[in-house]
């Protein structure tokens, strides 16, 4: 096994947490602090350790949305009533992000970006169903799709952009349901074109049982010309949680990448 995992390179796919990344405006923000110092305890012998705390949404940085995300007039994925299966308290108790098993599926990216020689999509740009035609997607994938707006991850008011940024249109999100893939992602906060009334997040949470990533950080993975791989994530197991956080990679073929 040792042996057959030296012919694979590790991609990150994750975004960096740190207070001021941006984040979508009706989720919290992410925070960070030391809690505890080194020298405020010293141990006999001179060890010292120092702690922290976080604060997050389940939906900033790079993460999943859960099928219980989205709801359409009072029901979600499969027919399951909202009424009766939500609490402020006890969250989800359908369709909630700890009910997703660690994924390891064949990924795909599309970098629609770099096929149009652009670094980043215009913000009304979308992304329809015909940049998927020749992607080679299987049933069960994992399809990436890059945008360029990973770029602009250190400046929170371009990546937001008041909400408007290049995406998915619903025609892209009923071909990739017709192909049956597992889940689809994005490089930019909002997976489909904004500002919309969330169609695209509908037919593919609600309708149709696809998971939805958001905030992947693709650049690397495209830098290496690999455009099939290995794509392996574990959410946060978050019961109840509408959505969890995510360090997603990709394991990369060293003789099929650049």
């Amino acid at each position: 096994m040792a042996l057959w995992l030296t012919d694979y390179r590790v991609i990150d796919l994750a975004q960096s947490l740190y207070p001021g990344i941006p984040h979508w405006p009706t989720h919290p923000p992410f925070t960070h602090a030391l809690t505890k110092l080194h020298g405020e305890t010293v141990l006999p012998g001179g060890a010292s350790s120092s702690a922290d705390a976080i604060s997050l949404g389940t939906h900033t940085g790079t993460h999943v949305d859960s099928l219980g995300h989205f709801s359409c007039n009072g029901f979600f994925y499969g027919g399951v009533p909202v009424e009766g299966n939500q609490d402020y308290a006890g969250g989800l108790t359908a369709h909630s992000v700890d009910l997703i098993q660690p994924i390891v599926r064949r990924g795909v990216l599309v970098d629609v970006a770099r096929r149009l020689g652009m670094d980043a999509l215009p913000a009304d740009f979308g992304i329809g169903a015909a940049y998927f035609h020749d992607a080679g997607i299987r049933p069960g994938d994992v399809v990436l799709v890059r945008t360029g707006w990973g770029l602009l991850w250190h400046d929170p008011a371009r990546f937001i952009n008041n909400m408007k940024m290049p995406g998915l249109t619903l025609d892209a999100a009923r071909y990739l349901s017709s192909l049956k893939v597992y889940a689809a992602g994005t490089d930019t906060a909002g997976f489909e074109r904004t500002p919309s009334n969330m169609e695209v997040h509908v037919h593919l949470l609600v309708e149709s049982g696809i998971y939805i990533f958001e905030c992947l950080n693709l650049e690397a993975l495209a830098a290496s010309g690999a455009v099939e791989f290995v794509f392996a994530a574990a959410p946060l197991k978050i019961r109840g949680a509408t959505g969890a956080p995510v360090r997603p990679f990709a394991l990369v073929s060293r003789s099929a990448a650049a």
